[in-house]
């Protein structure tokens, strides 16, 4: 039997956990560097031990061991069969673990486990839906750099392309490349030692420079508005007749509201919990299957 539960939060920029005793009481929260598995396993494991000992360590305790543990994780790249079975095998010793796609960890918190849709924008972007059946459906979610339209990668990464074609003289210096030259590298050399390096990650660490230069910057505005009309397609595509609840969830979702369309933001419902609530939840159900 467990000691604690904890839901784990992972993606391509950082993960964070939330803690409780078995009751459900909170004993702490903390953050980590980023668990997506499409970093490898090794450093998922270790993002999400950093993670557990933040937590513990906020409330003055050392890390239990794994064996008091049991881990509800919603990851980035858990939808990759040969990836979550390989971060399952590397499981060093929880009292209980159930892994799922932040996705439907998004989901399960935004809407108490209950039937509903979300759209999650962040460093990724996807759409999950589970209706009263509990039958699920997801849309998007293909991965950088491929897929994830609109999200906080997919922003970065027009960015990066624009000071490229500022160095080459293809475009005019202004504020965004000048914004992006200070993160990334003002001189050719630089750049390309950074873009040889940057993850998923990194490219949506420069999303914040877009959505800032936005209000005055054609290109910016431009790419932000079509992030918006990513979100209304992932949308549209999930609950066409609006027949499930739907919320927008994810770091992008604050910025991108005011340009959603006003019909679709009525169309919105504020989340009642974050992707470590869903994991928790995920956690709670599996233990419950698992003791009937």
């Amino acid at each position: 039997m467990p000691r604690y539960l904890a839901g784990v939060d992972g993606g391509g920029t950082g993960t964070r956990v939330r803690v409780t005793d078995v009751a459900g009481t909170p004993i702490g929260h903390g953050r980590a560097g980023a668990s997506a598995l499409m970093h490898g396993i090794p450093s998922a494991w270790q993002a999400v031990r950093d993670a557990l000992a933040d937590a513990f360590a906020q409330q003055g305790q050392p890390m239990p061991p794994w064996s008091e543990i049991a881990l509800g994780l919603g990851l980035a790249g858990a939808n990759n069969p040969p990836w979550a079975a390989a971060f399952v095998a590397a499981d060093p010793g929880c009292a209980a673990l159930c892994l799922a796609s932040d996705a439907l960890t998004t989901l399960l918190g935004a809407h108490g486990g209950a039937p509903g849709a979300v759209v999650a924008m962040g460093t990724g972007s996807v759409g999950l839906r589970q209706d009263a059946h509990g039958a699920r459906r997801d849309v998007g979610g293909w991965g950088f750099p491929a897929g994830d339209e609109g999200s906080g990668a997919w922003l970065g990464l027009r960015a990066a392309a624009h000071l490229q074609q500022v160095l080459d003289g293809r475009a005019s210096a202004d504020a965004l490349s000048h914004a992006v030259a200070q993160r990334c590298g003002a001189d050719p050399d630089t750049l390309r030692t950074w873009l040889g390096q940057a993850s998923q990650g990194h490219f949506a660490s420069l999303a914040p420079l877009v959505l800032d230069h936005a209000p005055s910057h054609a290109l910016a505005r431009a790419w932000v508005e079509q992030a918006a009309r990513e979100v209304v397609r992932l949308a549209d595509a999930l609950v066409p007749q609006g027949e499930l609840p739907l919320s927008l969830c994810g770091g992008l979702a604050a910025p991108l509201m005011p340009w959603l369309p006003e019909s679709f933001r009525r169309r919105l419902q504020p989340p009642r919990g974050d992707a470590a609530d869903g994991a928790l939840i995920l956690l709670r159900q599996h233990l419950a299957h698992t003791d009937a």
